[in-house]
Parts: C-alpha cells; structure tokens; sequence
C-alpha cells in the first residue's frame, strides 16, 4: 500500500475577521499556487490515490481540495481528526482500515505531527526527524494496517522538486 502524506500549504498567520481561531486558517494566495504546483508534479509521477484523508483544520482540508482536483479524484476529501494536531496513529489506522480495500492513499496534515507518522510507519520513532516544509510531499510503502513490519520510505519531495517536475 502506498501512504502520501502531505504537509498542508502556506496559510494566513492572521487570525481576525471570520478567521477565528488557528483551525480556520486558509490557505494564502501563494500556498495556494504552491499546492497546485506540487499536485501537477506528482500528477507526472502517476499518483493516483483512491482516497485524500485530511485533519479537520481548513488549510490541510484546502490543501486535500487541491490536490484532489489536480490528481483527478472523483471522491470528496475525508476528514479524519486523528489527522489534526496530537492526532493518534492507531486512531488513523481504524480510519484507514475502515475506507476498505485501496492500493493508495493521501493524507493531510501539519508538523511536527505528519513527520512523526512518517517516522511511526517505518517504525523509527525515536531515530528519524523528517522536517516537511509546506506543501512538501513523502511516499511510504507500507504491507498491511496498522503496520506489522516497518516500512518502506520510497521517496520525499519538496516543493521545489514537485515545481522542478511540473515543468519538466
């Protein structure tokens, strides 16, 4: 199975207006382009998710949006709370084990939580820190869920990479 896991885009540092607390901060203009960006990036490496899964905060729900549209998903982003910030990795793995039967999937969340699940699938918790900077993307292989052996970090692209790919 393969396991995307995306940090959500570049999102307004305000809070005021109708953004009234951390949780409803959009997506920025710029965060918004960036996240196009990287979805036509990995659109060329033929990602192709049966399912997008994000935290129920807006800019990784926005993010999802994106990415969904781009990858050409026909279904709506779900959101799981194990997902937002302090999430639990065996609550996400009911989730996914719920959804049934898929080959891939796409997640969305924030830091440092996204880069500890990525540590928790290749079951390196206390040995690997993978910093993702917005919008950046990281692949893990992984045989069954929750995951019985570690797994397998195929690859982790940044949004300059994702950019490099689009317009290769």
């Amino acid at each position: 199975m393969k396991i995307y896991l995306v940090r959500h885009g570049i999102a307004s540092e305000r809070i005021g207006g109708a953004v009234l607390n951390d949780s409803m901060r959009p997506l920025t203009d710029e965060g918004r382009a960036e996240c196009r960006t990287v979805a036509q990036g990995l659109k060329k490496l033929n990602v192709r998710p049966a399912f997008f899964v994000s935290s129920p905060l807006v800019r990784a729900r926005q993010t999802g949006e994106i990415f969904a549209e781009i990858l050409g998903s026909e279904s709506d982003v779900k959101i799981c709370d194990a997902l937002a910030p302090g999430g639990s990795p065996a609550t996400l793995y009911r989730f996914l084990r719920e959804l049934g039967n898929f080959q891939e999937v796409m997640l969305f969340g924030h830091e440092p939580d996204i880069g500890m699940l990525v540590a928790t699938l290749l079951n390196a918790e206390n040995e690997l820190q993978l910093p993702f900077r917005k919008a950046g993307v990281c692949r893990v292989d992984i045989f069954d869920l929750p995951p019985s052996t570690a797994g397998t970090l195929k690859w982790f692209i940044t949004p300059k990479i994702a950019t490099a790919l689009a317009k290769s």
